[in-house]
């Protein structure tokens, strides 16, 4: 079952570091489990083959995979109807997309520790995401999400596949701030003691929010710069009725936010970065906020800092060195 291979392995030596980037597609594998006549074995044994990597994705990003709901929901993703899936791989070179993709931000962000970038098809859950896995970051795609198509029975948000390479990058810039040797940054340190691996949850629990808010924001302007031309919204992943009413909520959010900054609990992680939160969930000092707030109030904190020292830099800075530039930057604008 093992079919996977590195479709693209490049390796750049420099005086203090290897930077080596791996394109790994997953999807053929996953075409093969439902071309299988008993799908449901054949998904336990592509999950056996590729272990490390698909049980970190439904550890942070679904659930846990070996409860009997897991199992509901693969069952649901076999049955699913793929033609969307199967035209998106027909008419667009997806592999090439990503690769090219992962090359520019890899030149960008001066990536400096091997990192992986998957191509797969998940289970309905994110349509991209980060991991650490053996001190390896890996930034991943699920394609069912990008076949320009809303497909209910995957879950798939029918996002168009040009946005692709905008998800690889901002995937890629958490990777360099969770394992570059120059990050100074809280997340690094968090992976560093959990041994070298990345947990959606603990990290959400130990992590201030400022640094949350900081790490998707910088997310986003590293997207902004690999993949130029998209509009506003779309770095974001938002509607773009949510970024303009984002835009007219900055001065609240900020106000509100800002006692908040320094305290860690994953409820402020759900609040303000997560999906599918509930109205009272999201309730702040008497409004609701929309959802995902926080990527917009972190590409807003991070900007001074990106504008000052270029987006590799600002990845690797702490937490307390976007608060100094943007108080500098306030400074010039008012002298």
């Amino acid at each position: 079952m093992a079919r996977a291979s590195a479709l693209v392995s490049a390796c750049d030596s420099g005086v203090a570091s290897v930077s080596c980037r791996v394109l790994i597609n997953l999807v053929p594998d996953f075409l093969a489990v439902l071309d299988a006549r008993d799908r449901e074995a054949a998904y336990q044994q592509y999950r056996d083959a590729h272990r490390p990597i698909l049980d970190a994705y439904w550890r942070n990003y679904v659930l846990d995979p070996d409860t009997p709901h897991a199992a509901e929901v693969v069952r649901a993703a076999l049955k699913a109807d793929r033609a969307d899936l199967r035209a998106l791989l027909k008419q667009t070179d997806v592999v090439q997309l990503v690769e090219d993709a992962a090359g520019r931000a890899h030149e960008l962000l001066g990536i400096d520790r091997p990192t992986d970038t998957y191509l797969m098809v998940g289970m309905g859950g994110a349509n991209a995401g980060e991991l650490v896995v053996g001190g390896r970051g890996i930034a991943f795609i699920c394609v069912e999400h990008f076949t320009a198509r809303a497909n209910p029975e995957t879950f798939g948000m029918g996002l168009e596949p040009e946005l692709i390479p905008l998800w690889v990058a901002h995937e890629l810039a958490h990777a360099v701030r969770y394992t570059s040797p120059a990050s100074a940054s809280e997340l690094r340190r968090l992976v560093d003691e959990a041994g070298g691996y990345y947990d959606y949850w603990v990290t959400g629990s130990r992590a201030t929010l400022r640094e949350l808010l900081l790490n998707e924001g910088l997310a986003v302007h590293a997207a902004q710069q690999a993949a130029p031309g998209f509009d506003p919204a779309d770095y974001f992943g938002y509607p773009r009725r949510q970024y303009h009413r984002l835009r007219e909520l900055e001065a609240f959010l900020r106000r509100v936010v800002d006692p908040e900054l320094d305290q860690a609990g994953l409820g402020l992680r759900l609040r303000y970065l997560s999906g599918g939160m509930s109205p009272s969930a999201r309730l702040v000092a008497g409004r609701v906020i929309p959802e995902r707030a926080g990527y917009y109030l972190g590409a807003r904190m991070a900007e001074a800092l990106v504008n000052q020292r270029g987006i590799a830099a600002a990845l690797r800075a702490p937490a307390g060195e976007f608060q100094d530039a943007e108080e500098s930057a306030r400074g010039i604008q008012t002298a």
